[in-house]
């Protein structure tokens, strides 16, 4: 980056950073990316793992989102197939509860509606009798019957680094731990970017034509670097989850309930052995940076389950993980409850010519990152009169790992080739047809088809390929975002980290004092996380 000059730089490499890095580099355009954290390292990887779209803001008659969300939901699933995956939910309706179910039934219909009847499966609707078969432990106190409805779950930060992939195999050049200390303006008008590697400690100068905000909840600091007076766009909320053991839930479905605390609507989702709980609706009062996991978050969300599921009695004790997001909304500078406020996307310019994308969800952002390369598709064509590209074909073509629909025929491929059932599962769902791309390690080096924890699917040949091809360049990577041990051991897979560390050391070449740092660091994250239990006992 820093030895030629690019026609587009993009700061921020989440999942609407990658986006707009697969687009423009499809497109032809010169394109560089980076981030001051790891891929995907804040809201993009602590979402709620949905591709869906989004039932509740019918409610709020966003008609044209639902629709724009159900055909990205669609393509998504068509070339992720072994990241985003179909997921039955089930709606249940008690008698004086919010939604009636002649309401319930008709939003179904139009939900499909929006679908252009293209869903997964249309809905149906279930009496009580039949939902207290297929989810008994539900609370059936008054239950009229429940919807059932088809979303999809993904793996948001597997997600983001298979776009960023894909923009990486068409030329672009991103680069994580590299955060912007400012921007340059050699003639009044934003030229590039001053960039400081975050663990080397050197600087580096990135020449571009144009340059994009896209850092999310972060979007209103990197504008006031631009301008110190510019004003706020965002709205930030926080949305915390929390992951229980899926036996004290013992929920067969993924479920739509409503909190009885506050109304609004959450989820109790499976995830393997876990379920997961979200999310939380408050407006934010910590920068991006400090954002944490509290008492009150895990309290709403544990008493919201247990009133969907009395049997359960779900405590702070029984929680295995929790993370927390910050959405990057607009601001409606008004009354709204957080809920309230608008999942839809802007672009802003500056007048030094910063082009800042703001709002949006996860679902859309293969369309946040096509408009965004339409406007710097146009300035570059202003600059400097050069043809505007046409748009990609990035609906149809597959991202990395997504180029075979069958799995099941990845997953017989990975057992034949000596995969136990379950490693042979998780390589196919974790890198679909790149799961022969980890075996072909094992071939070279038995011991890497070694399990990483005894009674683990992951293998030791992990390690080395998310390092190789996926650009996991500190243990919290590996750990966290790309094998996601972090969240499924209650311990934050402390036990594996000197392993993971001394593995990490040869690979990259570390010294001691690097060693030491990702292990202070590391188990620094998982204080910070463990934090909300000893204020709960408290």
């Amino acid at each position: 980056m820093a030895d030629d000059s690019v026609d587009l730089l993009i700061i921020g490499g989440g999942i609407t950073g990658a986006g707009i890095a697969r687009d423009a580099a499809l497109r032809g355009i010169r394109t560089a990316l980076v981030d001051k954290a790891d891929f995907g390292a804040g809201t993009s990887s602590n979402s709620s793992r949905l591709i869906h779209g989004g039932i509740r803001y019918l409610e709020e008659g966003d008609l044209r989102l639902v629709f724009e969300a159900s055909h990205e939901r669609r393509v998504l699933l068509r070339i992720a197939p072994h990241l985003v995956r179909p997921l039955e939910f089930l709606f249940p309706v008690y008698r004086g509860g919010r939604v009636s179910s002649w309401k319930l039934r008709a939003g179904m219909w139009l939900y499909d509606l929006l679908s252009l009847f293209r869903n997964v499966k249309w809905h149906r609707w279930l009496r009580a009798k039949k939902v207290h078969r297929v989810e008994p432990a539900l609370r059936d106190r008054g239950l009229v019957g429940a919807a059932v409805y088809y979303d999809a779950q993904a793996d948001d930060a597997r997600l983001v680094l298979a776009t960023m992939r894909s923009a990486a195999r068409a030329g672009a050049l991103v680069a994580n731990y590299a955060e912007v200390t400012s921007l340059l303006k050699p003639d009044g008008r934003i030229r590039g970017a001053v960039v400081r590697d975050a663990l080397s400690g050197a600087t580096f100068t990135v020449r571009a034509n144009v340059v994009v905000n896209a850092t999310g909840p972060w979007s209103d600091a990197m504008r006031l670097l631009d301008d110190p007076h510019a004003t706020p766009l965002l709205r930030p909320t926080k949305g915390a989850h929390v992951a229980v053991p899926r036996r004290r839930v013992t929920n067969e479905h993924a479920v739509t309930l409503f909190s009885p605390i506050d109304g609004r609507v959450m989820f109790v989702l499976p995830w393997g052995d876990l379920s997961y709980v979200g999310t939380t609706d408050t407006d934010a009062d910590t920068s991006p940076d400090g954002l944490r996991v509290t008492a009150a978050d895990v309290t709403y969300l544990l008493r919201s389950a247990n009133a969907a599921f009395p049997d359960a009695h779900l405590a702070p004790a029984d929680v295995v993980s929790a993370w927390a997001g910050l959405r990057p909304l607009l601001d409606p500078h008004g009354q709204l409850n957080p809920s309230q406020v608008s999942r839809e996307h802007h672009i802003d310019e500056s007048a030094h010519g910063l082009i800042t994308i703001a709002g949006g969800k996860l679902t859309t952002y293969r369309i946040m990152g096509r408009d965004v390369v339409d406007r710097v598709s146009k300035r570059l064509h202003e600059l400097d009169g050069r043809p505007q590209p046409k748009r990609p074909p990035t609906d149809r073509e597959p991202l990395p790992g997504g180029e075979a629909a069958d799995l099941t025929v990845l997953e017989e491929g990975a057992r034949a080739r000596g995969a136990s059932d379950a490693t042979a599962k998780h390589l196919v769902a974790y890198y679909g047809s790149e799961a022969a791309a980890v075996l072909n390690l094992v071939d070279r080096d038995r011991t890497l088809g070694a399990p990483i924890a005894a009674g683990r699917p992951e293998i030791w040949a992990e390690v080395t390929y998310v390092i190789e091809r996926e650009m996991a360049m500190r243990v919290q990577d590996v750990l966290i975002r790309r094998l996601h041990l972090f969240y499924e051991s209650r311990d934050q897979a402390r036990d594996l980290v000197p392993a993971v560390v001394s593995r990490m050391k040869q690979l990259l070449d570390w010294d001691e004092t690097r060693e030491a740092e990702e292990l202070r660091d590391y188990f620094n994250v998982v204080e910070r996380l463990q934090a909300f239990r000893r204020l709960s006992k408290a």
